[in-house]
């Protein structure tokens, strides 16, 4: 295990140091570059983990720290007052900025270029089950591209020097096509070798095929969700029926998506590095600035949820969370002592907390009961024959098995009035409500597509200056990378700006 962990420390140490690379710039040629991942010199066993653990660091840290402001779980205390502040002004030049910027573009199309080498290696050498994975996790970067950006690069990106000028293609005919390439993905990856021993470089599932089968038709689901308020009912449904049809199913209980290379106390989790501990044992300069708002902790709260015990670290017994964007320095309510801050191992008697853990825990790419909060929101609308009441209840459970939950808690708190499902007034809003409880600091961005796909929960907008109360971040803007190489056709993708224009299925 450790010779595997350094391997694959140093391959992925390889990958997020090279120039980020983009779907429309001039990539690098990896046959002839001596450090880039290539065929030449890194094999499949290699290059694979590497770009799976890439991929969930992105989501981990660039990602969860998008979400946790724009999703309505993150403020600072007075101290941070001026950190993070493009994302607390909904600054979109600055956003995209080549060099200071938030690079989802580049290292989402730096991610897709390394599953391209993964598929073609895995092409010339007929194995399916490495072509099926790399397809699958592009489908997730696709999707994640046009949730940003909406229209995007697909069929013409990726080609490095023999197109770097792709052509766009409009977002919802690329969420199509990203769920036809997970479809096929999924089939190559059910269709290939079965190995007795397993595949030890698959630091996702082991080479089990059904859960890479349950893994995409998940993400697929997720897909698929997004659309609920576009009108496109028969498309849905169509695809539905397919993953029916296909019959491995979604990921249920028990079945949260990990990543870890082998994470230890000398080579840490990168997410309780960056949120919570340094590898020394200090907290970050993260953990001292980030805080709950005042509106999730009175979620919480009004619920008499017990999760938020495990969450945070309690002041003289009470939970303060602080106001989004808040520039006022001054009020000793928000100062770092008088707010609560991310509880972890050191402050709940050396055992595990709700996100923090240890530093040996592994990155969370696709939770349970998200999958389960996916599944019930499609039973309720009727996509599938499954009980909405049971799914939502098993999507409660996960979390509060993720969050170290005393389970014999469960039953008092799904019978409260402002928990409960079958009575509730408006079921969609309660499945919503309760996995926006969930997904806090675990996958914060899903909170801001929920966001703008239904308005749901209605959090307090970002309170610094120049801010209108119906002003709120809709996308990112094309960067200043694509702006520079390929500017013809981003230009031709119309209004680009951050609170103006909506992605696709924003409606």
């Amino acid at each position: 295990m450790m010779t595997r962990m350094r391997s694959f420390f140093i391959v992925i140490a390889t990958l997020l140091f090279l120039p980020l690379m983009s779907g429309c710039e001039d990539f690098l040629n990896v046959n002839n570059n001596p450090n880039a991942p290539g065929s030449t010199n890194l094999g499949l066993r290699h290059k694979f983990p590497a770009a799976l653990l890439s991929t969930a660091i992105q989501e981990s840290d660039q990602m969860n720290i998008i979400g946790g402001f724009w999703g309505g779980y993150w403020g600072t205390n007075s101290d941070g007052s001026n950190q993070y502040y493009d994302l607390k002004t909904y600054n979109g030049p600055s956003i995209r900025n080549q060099r200071d910027g938030i690079p989802v573009w580049e290292e989402s199309f730096n991610n897709l270029l390394y599953y391209e080498l993964i598929k073609s290696e895995a092409d010339e050498k007929n194995d399916l089950f490495y072509s099926g994975a790399a397809k699958i996790m592009q489908g997730w970067h696709f999707l994640r591209l046009v949730d940003f950006y909406n229209n995007i690069p697909f069929d013409d990106a990726l080609q490095g020097t023999s197109n770097p000028t792709p052509s766009y293609e409009d977002g919802e005919q690329v969420y199509r096509k990203s769920i036809d390439l997970i479809s096929l993905g999924i089939e190559e990856v059910k269709t290939s070798a079965n190995l007795s021993g397993g595949r030890e470089d698959d630091i996702l599932f082991e080479g089990n095929r059904v859960m890479w089968a349950r893994f995409g038709n998940t993400i697929k689901l997720r897909a698929l969700i997004r659309q609920s308020e576009t009108g496109n009912d028969s498309y849905i449904q169509t695809e539905i029926d397919k993953i029916m049809a296909e019959g491995s199913g979604f990921l249920s209980e028990g079945e949260t998506v990990t990543v870890n290379p082998g994470y230890s106390s000398s080579q840490p989790n990168n997410f309780y590095t960056k949120f919570y501990r340094d590898q020394g044992g200090s907290t970050t300069s993260v953990h001292h600035y980030i805080r709950p708002t005042e509106f999730l902790i009175e979620q919480y709260q009004t619920r008499n949820d017990p999760r938020i015990r495990q969450l945070y670290i309690a002041i003289d017994g009470e939970f303060n969370g602080v106001i989004f964007g808040n520039e006022n320095t001054s009020d000793p309510r928000y100062h770092p002592e008088n707010t609560s801050a991310f509880l972890g191992p050191e402050e709940n008697g050396h055992r595990p907390a709700g996100i923090f853990k240890s530093p040996e825990q592994p990155n969370i790419l696709f939770s349970s009961f998200e999958s389960l909060f996916l599944q019930a929101e499609a039973a309720e609308r009727g996509w599938i024959s499954e009980s909405a009441d049971r799914l939502y209840k098993s999507a409660i459970l996960e979390s509060f098995r993720q969050t170290e939950i005393d389970e014999s808690l469960l039953d008092e708190y799904l019978n409260q009035e402002s928990v409960i499902y079958q009575t509730a007034p408006d079921k969609i809003e309660r499945i919503i409500g309760q996995k926006w409880l969930a997904l806090n600091s675990i996958s914060n961005i899903e909170a801001w597509n929920d966001y703008r796909r239904l308005g749901w929960p209605e959090f307090p907008n970002s309170a610094a200056s120049g801010i209108g109360q119906n002003e709120r971040p809709l996308r990112f803007m094309y960067p200043e990378s694509e702006r520079s190489t390929n500017n013809e056709n981003a230009s031709k993708q119309g209004n680009d700006e951050m609170t103006v224009s909506p992605v696709w299925w924003d409606q």
